[in-house]
C-alpha cells in the first residue's frame, strides 16, 4: 500500500474512479466517498460496476454520503437510462418527500416507462395528478391575490373621489 492520499480535491471534485479504492474508502468511512461515487457515475461506463457503489452510498449511515448516493442514482438514470434492482428498492424505501425526491423524478423522466417497475408506474400517475392539482391551486391563488389587489385599487380610488 502506498502513502499517496486517496482523495485528490484540487478543484473541489474527488477524482477516484477505481471501484476497489472506492470500496476501501467506504470501509474506512471516508467523508468524501459520496462525491467519489458521483464522479464514478459521471465518468464511468459500466453500470454493473457503478450500481453496487451507488446502492452502498444510498444505504450509508452517514447522511451526507446517503444524500449524495441518491444524487448519483438520479445521475445514473439520466446518463445510463437504467438502474439496478437494488437502486429501485432504495428509491422505493425512501419514497417521495425526502432525499430520494429528485432521483425518483429523474428516473421517471429519463427511463422509459416500460422499463420501470410496476410501483413506479403508479407513482408516476400519482405525481402527474398531484402536480396538475398543485398547479391549478397555485394559479387560483395567484388569481385571487391579483383580484384582491385590484379591489384595493378600485376601492382606494372611490374613497379619494368621495372626499
Amino acid at each position: 500500500m502506498t502513502n499517496e492520499p486517496d482523495w485528490e480535491s484540487g478543484d473541489g471534485v474527488i477524482h477516484i474512479r477505481d471501484p476497489v479504492r472506492i470500496d476501501a474508502a467506504f470501509d474506512r468511512g471516508e467523508r468524501h466517498v459520496g462525491t467519489a461515487v458521483i464522479g464514478m457515475v459521471l465518468h464511468g461506463d459500466e453500470v454493473a460496476v457503478i450500481a453496487p457503489r451507488v446502492e452502498r452510498a444510498m444505504r450509508s449511515p452517514d447522511p451526507m454520503v446517503r444524500q449524495l448516493g441518491f444524487v448519483a442514482a438520479g445521475d445514473m438514470a439520466r446518463l445510463y437510462t437504467t438502474l439496478s434492482p437494488g437502486i429501485y428498492a432504495a428509491l422505493r424505501a425512501e419514497g417521495l418527500g425526502g432525499v430520494a425526491e429528485h432521483a425518483i423524478r429523474d428516473t421517471l423522466t429519463f427511463i422509459p416507462l416500460r422499463q420501470l417497475p410496476w410501483w413506479m408506474w403508479r407513482l408516476s400517475l400519482w405525481i402527474s395528478v398531484h402536480d396538475a392539482v398543485e398547479g391549478r391551486l397555485l394559479r387560483l391563488q395567484d388569481f385571487l391575490e391579483r383580484a384582491a389587489d385590484a379591489m384595493k385599487t378600485v376601492c382606494g380610488k372611490a374613497r379619494r373621489k368621495n372626499r
